[in-house]
């Protein structure tokens, strides 16, 4: 998280609603051989204490789960190179904007007998953005098809305790400065969703 507390001022609802819409993120555990970390979808119940998931049963984080683990899932949104000749002004320095959250807790898994339902709950949310079309449900899958691929993966949730955002708009500009920027970024931006960026930077 970036540590100037003028990027950190967004309230615990939004961090929340922010992770549980994006619903994707990078899972980071210490062990001894070093970090690990894993790309996984989650879902993230309302209250916000827990975030359910599910690894393949040979990911290095499943295997560790003989006992729970400290965790940290980063969930990222948009972001873009900000240039320092987009802000019209003069001694400015290139930088980078960006929406982050940090979900901390107790990682654990589940019985294998949870993993159905998980995965069917799973579905059902991704599913229903795409609507109008028909939602995709695991009995369209065959018996042997859905047996092995049970097998394979094992079902997890974090108890979390810790929610961190960091929402680098560039809240540290004057507001003509930043739109200015904003305004350069919406044209010539790069990175992952930077138009996204420039309305969030215009909404500050």
């Amino acid at each position: 998280m970036h540590p100037n507390p003028i990027f950190r001022k967004e309230g615990r609802d939004r961090n929340l609603g922010f992770a549980r819409d994006v619903g994707f993120g990078v899972l980071a555990m210490n062990a001894e051989e070093g970090p690990l970390m894993a790309h996984v979808p989650f879902i993230l119940n309302e209250a916000g204490d827990l975030a359910e998931l599910h690894l393949v049963r040979s990911n290095p984080i499943a295997r560790a789960l003989r006992t729970p683990q400290s965790v940290r899932l980063a969930v990222t949104g948009a972001d873009s190179y900000v240039s320092p000749d987009w802000y019209g002004i003069e001694d400015q320095v290139p930088t980078w904007n960006y929406v982050a959250v940090h979900l901390t807790g107790l990682l654990e898994m589940r019985p294998a007998e949870a993993l159905p339902d998980l995965l069917a709950r799973q579905s059902a949310i991704y599913e229903a953005r795409l609507a109008p079309k028909t939602p995709w449900k695991m009995d369209k899958m065959s018996p042997e098809a859905r047996d092995k691929m049970l097998r394979m993966i094992v079902p997890c949730q974090i108890r979390v305790t810790g929610i961190d955002g960091t929402w680098k708009l560039g809240q540290n500009k004057a507001d003509a400065v930043r739109l200015a920027a904003a305004d350069q970024m919406s044209a010539h931006g790069f990175g992952t969703d930077p138009a996204l960026m420039a309305d969030l930077m215009r909404g500050v």
